[in-house]
């Protein structure tokens, strides 16, 4: 019979002896997560395509002086039906409470990332009904870099992190008492109301759970009626776009934005079976070393609950994802929480192994962990020494980050094959300190680095374009960060395309890049009026043009 570490007398410091020590850990965990998701929120730019389109719609709502805006949301004058709205109100109670800026933009998503840490914490309690493995889970959710990075961002998975995980806790607490399986449907109408058609999928997962786990909860009137009363709200909503707008939304919103990216990819957005797996050991190392064995460890223990919820919630979501055609980063994040307690579970089983001296771990397994670890504390001074040497960095916070990483990990190899517990600290610490680095330096959001920097070019449109103006640009693709800094809707298209409305229009505004801006005027050499310039981009319109005040200036739209 495997024997695992419930049958094991933990230190008496880390049972479930006194309520009082657990919330003095959630709150010890509120403020270190606070700490992370908001140090630095507001010091870069919005990124594209989510931060860009979410903080459009969100001021669009601020602005709105009628309930109309609030529940009809747009998006450059048009409906906006990507998704339901519980974010983009938030954000604009933000614009209308404090102004429109970067800091008032990432707050609410932040705030809820930084609660679901507390609450990741409850749930752990609530399921090993023991103090350490539920530590030791909440530590490595609260030091995985996709879960702290996308949570301070302004995008819907951080909130739908922390409504998970309220719908798993509730659905936990109802198993003792069937009162709390109401807050079920608290938690799926709140993710509902937040990305739409995931709630089938995170709800079924619970559910499957409740049916291997307690069955008879499934017949408790307490759940369904909460169920029914969480999705009331979202239900009511989705009625209220059907009945203003009809067939659009239900083809647009319903099925195009949310059913077809199961068979079909997105904008272009697909990649194999395996895309998920690759992204999990990419950005979550060193913690994968510990999700591998965890995996294993709640199989052979799949007999107690906290074994069968990971095993339910970490298989049925990776593969409904890796099945759909349309793969984007962060939809692999609702995996991390069952990832985070199958590692804590293993965290536990090494340090009772260690501090108790129980010869229970295999010398190979051992001797292959450590062999990871220092090869990835190998990967990380050779990074740090590279870009100290090259000078690849233009912040020192860069190489301070890397280098923490490195000593870290060389650390932890050292501890961990000496059989000392204490390496479980040292790592989350030294993620923990490595991440709060990362955050706090420039690069935190390095998808800006992908493309031209958004605000100085912003900065020339409002000063030379009337609010709200189309400008056509040879820009390949959209730049809806750029569209929300300027207030100006910005429209990609061929040079043809833009030859042909140079040619229609009295008045167009074009933002072309040097070579377009040659070719331009070279076609037209007396007729080119540039009035401003920015980070290798120039906005012309005709030299004989009206002014912007003109009659034109709502063309395009």
């Amino acid at each position: 019979m495997y024997r695992n570490f419930w049958s094991i007398q933990l230190p008496k410091s880390f049972q479930r002896v006194d309520h009082r020590i657990d919330r003095f850990w959630a709150l010890g965990f509120l403020v270190a997560a606070l700490v992370l998701f908001t140090i630095n929120l507001g010091g870069v730019p919005l990124r594209d395509w989510d931060e860009g389109t979410i903080a459009q719609v969100a001021r669009n709502i601020s602005r709105s002086s009628s309930w109309e805006g609030w529940i009809f949301p747009t998006l450059s004058g048009l409906p906006y039906f990507n998704k339901p709205p519980l974010v983009h109100w938030l954000i604009a109670l933000m614009y209308q409470g404090v102004g429109v800026n970067e800091w008032a933009t990432r707050l609410p998503s932040a705030l809820l990332s930084a609660t679901s840490v507390p609450l990741f914490y409850g749930l752990g309690l609530e399921l090993f009904r023991q103090r350490l493995p539920a530590l030791f889970s909440t530590l490595i959710y609260l030091t995985l870099l996709p879960v702290v990075r996308h949570g301070r961002l302004a995008m819907l998975d951080g909130p739908v992190l922390c409504f998970l995980l309220l719908m798993v806790l509730f659905a936990l607490k109802g198993r003792r008492n069937l009162v709390y399986s109401l807050g079920v449907g608290l938690g799926l109408g709140l993710i509902a109301l937040t990305k739409s058609i995931l709630a089938l999928l995170l709800g079924t997962i619970a559910l499957i759970f409740l049916a291997w786990d307690t069955p008879r909860l499934l017949k408790s009137e307490y759940l369904w009626m909460g169920i029914i009363l969480g999705l009331t709200p979202v239900t009511l909503w989705y009625g209220m776009q059907l009945l203003h707008y009809g067939n659009p939304f239900l083809e647009t919103g319903l099925v195009h934005q949310s059913l077809s990216r199961i068979w079909q990819s997105v904008e272009n957005r697909s990649g194999p079976p395996w895309y998920y797996l690759l992204e999990i050991l990419k950005l979550s190392a060193p913690w994968w070393l510990i999700f591998i064995p965890g995996l294993r460890l709640a199989w052979q223990n799949r007999r107690w609950s906290w074994g069968k919820l990971v095993l339910v919630w970490a298989s049925v979501y990776f593969t409904a994802i890796s099945i759909m055609s349309t793969k984007l980063p962060w939809y692999v994040l609702p995996l991390y929480p069952a990832l985070a307690l199958a590692g804590g579970a293993q965290l536990t089983e090494f340090w009772r192994a260690y501090s108790q001296g129980i010869p229970r771990l295999k010398t190979r397994f051992i001797q292959t962990l450590t062999g990871c670890f220092c090869s990835l504390a190998l990967v990380a001074w050779g990074a740090t020494f590279y870009l100290a040497i090259a000078q690849r960095v233009s912040n020192w916070m860069i190489l301070a980050v890397v280098g923490s990483v490195a000593v870290t990990l060389t650390v932890v190899s050292f501890l961990f094959q000496q059989g000392d517990y204490q390496f479980v600290g040292i790592l989350a610490w030294g993620c923990y300190l490595s991440l709060l680095l990362l955050m706090a330096s420039p690069v935190w959001v390095w998808e800006l680095e992908e493309g031209f920097a958004v605000k100085p070019v912003a900065q020339v449109l409002i000063a030379h374009t009337p609010v709200q103006q189309p400008i056509m640009t040879n820009y390949p693709h959209g730049r809806p960060s750029l569209d929300f800094y300027s207030d100006r809707r910005l429209i990609p298209a061929k040079f043809d395309q833009i030859l042909a409305t140079w040619s229609q229009y009295p008045q167009p505004y074009l933002l072309l890049d040097p070579p377009g801006l040659q070719e331009l005027e070279a076609r037209f050499p007396n007729g080119v009026q540039r009035l401003g310039a920015a980070e290798g981009w120039t906005l012309v319109t005709k030299s004989s043009a009206l002014s912007p005040s003109g009659s034109s200036s709502s063309l395009w739209m």
